[in-house]
């Protein structure tokens, strides 16, 4: 069986939420979740610069990451397991600045998103899981800088009983450092 490359909108312009290229038969799957040509038939210029994979216990939370240079706009999909993925909007002139929208990705999904430059991004860990990132920037450590995934402006809701509730959340000690959107605001935006 085959299934197309499908791509779908989500409440931001530029982050599209897609179902990868799939054909199954006796021996499996062969899944294409990524495809320049296939991409730019839908308008969407997403050039790979890095591709790397995180390995994640059930309850870990991957805070609201971004790189204030350099901006990454990335594909991530979880292959393994399953994840609740959040983006947030960081450009001030967008009218979807400060929302933010969640989305279950998983390896019976299957589906991926598309995180455009600009945007928070993080995930909640709901089983053992590995994800993969397909970024059209490299990293780079001195601008990597994120915020709080509790922080009270954004208001982003987790599903923390998914996972036995907030008590059981893993959170490692970068992302317990974080700043809040306010702190963000005020040091690197001027509005």
């Amino acid at each position: 069986m085959i299934s197309p490359f499908e791509f779908c909108g989500t409440q931001f312009e530029g982050a599209y939420l897609i179902k990868p290229f799939c054909a199954t038969d006796v021996r499996g799957a062969f899944i294409k979740d990524y495809s320049k040509e296939v991409f730019e038939a839908q308008g969407i210029k997403h050039d790979l610069a890095e591709t790397f994979y995180t390995v994640s216990h059930k309850g870990v939370i991957r805070a609201l990451h971004f790189q204030r240079v350099k901006e990454q706009a990335k594909l991530v999909r979880c292959i393994k397991g399953k994840v609740y993925d959040v983006i947030v909007d960081l450009r001030p002139e967008s009218p979807t600045f400060m929302q933010w929208q969640g989305f279950y990705l998983s390896e019976e999904n299957q589906q991926e998103l598309l995180v455009p430059e600009r945007f928070a991004h993080g995930y909640l860990v709901l089983e053992d899981s590995v994800v993969s990132y397909k970024c059209g920037e490299k990293f780079y450590g001195e601008y990597d800088d994120g915020v709080m995934y509790n922080d009270p402006d954004l208001g982003v809701e987790w599903p923390f009983d998914e996972i036995g509730g907030e008590e059981n959340l893993i959170l490692a000690d970068k992302d317990k450092n974080l700043q809040s959107f306010r702190e963000y605001k005020e040091r690197y935006l001027d509005i």
